[in-house]
Order: C-alpha cells, then structure tokens, then sequence
C-alpha cells in the first residue's frame, strides 16, 4: 500500500530539515542534550498550536497516541512534559525567531510574483499611489498573564502580561518582523529597536509619539502617518483647501513643542495634519510627512492600519497564544514564536494551494485532520465519492423469486 503522509507532515516540509539543523548548531541548541532534541521540541510545540492543546499533559497524551506517526516527523522518542518543559525554559528563544526568518523569506520569495503584484495593484487602486510602494503597519498587543506566576511580566502588584511588538506588511498579509517584551515596556521603546526599511511607508497610532524617532524616520526618506496628540504643540503655516468630502481640513505644521526647556524639538521639518470626519465618530488627526499625496490617500493609509488588529485578532482566536504551557520568559517567548510560525506555515498552505475559501475555513480543516493521512489538496478539494454500481437486473429477479 503507498503510504500517505500526514497533514501535520505535509505543513512541516516547508521547514527544510538541514537548515533547521544548522540553525541549531549555531545556537548550539543540542548541546548535551540526551533527550528531545530541538527538532522533537519544534515539532510538539508547532503540533501544540494547531491542535489547540490546553496543557503539557494534554499535549503529551496526544502526542503519544501518534507515536508511530511522528516516527516519520523525525521523533524518536516519546516527548515528556517534564522533558518538554524543562526544553521550553532552557533552549534559546532565538533559535526559533531564526526558523520564523526562513519561512518568512520562503514565503515572501512565493508571494513576490504572483500574490504581491496583485494585493499590491489592489492597494495602488485604493490608495493612488505607485505600485511598487512597501506600506508597513506598526502595533503591539498584551497578552494577560497570571501575575503569580509570572512573576518576570509583573505590571502592577495585580497583573501581569506579555507584549509582542509587530510590523506588519498589509499588501502579503504577514508579519515582517516581531519582538517580545513584558507589558511594562512601551510601544516607542520596542519601535527603536525596530529596523528601518528606508524608502518605506510606516502607518502607526499616537502611541508612538517620538519626536526624535520621526526625525530618525524621516532622514532615511519614509513616508509615515500616524495620530496627532491634542497636546501637541505646533505652529499652522498654511491652509490647503478640503476636497474631499471627509476632509475636515488639510494644514502645513510646524512642532513648537520643547522636549526640555535648554532644547529645541528634534523634529524640525514642515508636517502635514489632516483632520478627517468619522462616520458616526469624532474626528481624526493625523499628521504626515508627505506634503504632496491627496489628504484622501493619507487617510486610507491610516484606515489600512486597521488590518494589524485583524491580525493580532486571527492568531489569538485560531493558535495557542492566550493561556500558556510555561511560566518563564523563555517559554512564553518560545510559544509565542511557534504561533508566528504556525500563522506562516498555514499560510504556505494557503499559496502553494490557492483556495476560494478563507485563511479561517484552512485553519480548522487542519486542526480537525492534523494527523489525518491526506494531502492539503485532499482537504481543500476531497475527492468525488465514487459512484454506486448500478444493480444487476438478473440479481433482483432472482432475489425476489426467492422471496416469493
């Protein structure tokens, strides 16, 4: 009989084993290690998110009923919680933000012919700009922890939470880059560590107000739209007219605000603020450095931001990133990067089968058949059930013959 793989093995064939191991040389990952290597480590964790596992026992009673399965996955042995446990505490973080690397540069090499010229035509058509425009989306969301017991994410003396900072490419749906922190940490804090892809577009919220970081941004020639805070000194400079019928007002700006009383602002150039009326809502400042796209495009790039909530909405609801199978950091990091992960792998699900149907429709077809013996086509299209033989006239005449 021809053996058939998997649906959990078919998703991990996008990580090539060979680089997996020579990411975990550098890392010296397996070093002294006896038990569960890095590879059983990756592949329970990942097979955690999918499957939605609520616990280390109930991973590990899964994981054991197929045994003879992740034989073929390149697990030899039983994985352990005890085991498991101790892997996620002690194995580099980074280690698997390395793996998140590769599969992301895989996926943006597929998506680079077909799916990006087209999101990105689709985007030009909405926004006006050019084609080959790379908007990226910045944003952080918190993640509640139990402050008893982690004690590393204390926010106050009655809560604690995690913090993934994220930049987000809307035009391939994927996150570009990513960084965990505790909760305490601010959002402007974690955006400097960020690199810079000059010549891009950076949307974000008022939550990373920076006058330095602007500057910094500016400099290396991008465009960025962002909130405008009340308090936030500036002198008008001039009034453009209001076109457009949600364009509440289109003025040229220059900041006054002092960060201290011996210094002047850091941001020196002329912004741009574009009040913008809300449907049912009060209006929205934002400001700009762009001094010469439509007030109607610097909206829409604002409202685009929208779909890195999307995002952060998708991965809580589908994968296994609000209630946690470890209290350190190194776990909660480590969970954390294995969910990116599975977003990506489902993800090259997604392209290297185009489907009509969602990425949710895709996600739990995999959670239901995850140890199934099928193909991803098999789940996406299921093979025609075959027709019926037509009955045999001389057979039910015989039949009924003998029941008369």
């Amino acid at each position: 009989m021809r053996h058939e793989n998997t649906v959990f093995h078919g998703l991990l064939k996008a990580v090539p084993r060979g680089r997996f191991e020579a990411i975990v040389k550098r890392a010296s990952g397996d070093y002294r290690v006896r038990r569960l290597p890095c590879w059983s480590q990756f592949v329970a964790m990942i097979y955690a998110q999918l499957s939605g596992a609520r616990s280390l026992r109930d991973l590990e009673a899964a994981l054991s009923s197929h045994g003879a399965r992740l034989y073929h996955l390149g697990v030899g042995q039983a994985v352990k919680r005890s085991t498991l446990s101790d892997a996620n505490s002690g194995r580099p973080a980074a280690l698997f933000a390395e793996v998140f690397a590769l599969l992301l540069d895989r996926l943006q090499g597929r998506l680079q012919g077909r799916l990006q010229g087209r999101l990105r035509g689709r985007l030009r058509g909405r926004l006006g700009g050019e084609g080959g425009e790379v908007v990226r989306l910045i944003d952080a969301t918190c993640l509640p922890l139990s402050h008893t017991l982690h004690g590393w994410a204390r926010f106050t003396d009655t809560s604690a939470s995690a913090k993934v900072h994220v930049v987000y490419d809307p035009t391939a749906a994927l996150p570009t880059y990513f960084s965990i922190t505790p909760g305490r940490v601010n959002d402007i804090t974690a955006a400097k560590a960020m690199p810079i892809e000059a010549g891009a577009t950076y949307v974000f919220d008022k939550g990373y107000t920076d006058f330095a970081w602007w500057a910094e941004l500016n400099t290396r020639g991008c465009r960025f739209v962002t909130r405008l805070k009340a308090n936030s000194a500036h002198q008008e400079l001039s009034h453009r007219p209001a076109a457009e019928p949600n364009i509440v007002s289109d003025t040229l700006i220059r900041l006054t605000h002092r960060v201290a009383r011996p210094r002047v602002n850091p941001y020196q150039d002329t912004l741009r603020e574009v009040v913008v009326r809300r449907d049912g809502a009060n209006t929205l400042r934002l400001v700009t450095n762009d001094l010469d796209a439509p007030a109607s495009e610097i909206a829409q790039l604002y409202k685009t931001r929208w779909q890195i909530e999307l995002f952060f909405k998708w991965i809580k609801q589908n994968l296994k990133i609000r209630t946690f199978l470890g209290t350190s950091q190194n776990a909660v990091k480590i969970q954390i990067i294995t969910a990116i992960i599975a977003y990506l792998l489902i993800r090259l699900a997604q392209e290297a089968w185009p489907t009509t149907r969602g990425l949710q429709h895709l996600a739990r077809l995999i959670r239901a058949n995850l140890m199934h013996r099928k193909s991803i086509p098999e789940l996406l299209e299921p093979p025609p059930r075959p027709a019926k033989p037509p009955a045999n006239p001389q057979i039910s005449m015989d039949l009924a013959h003998v029941h008369a």
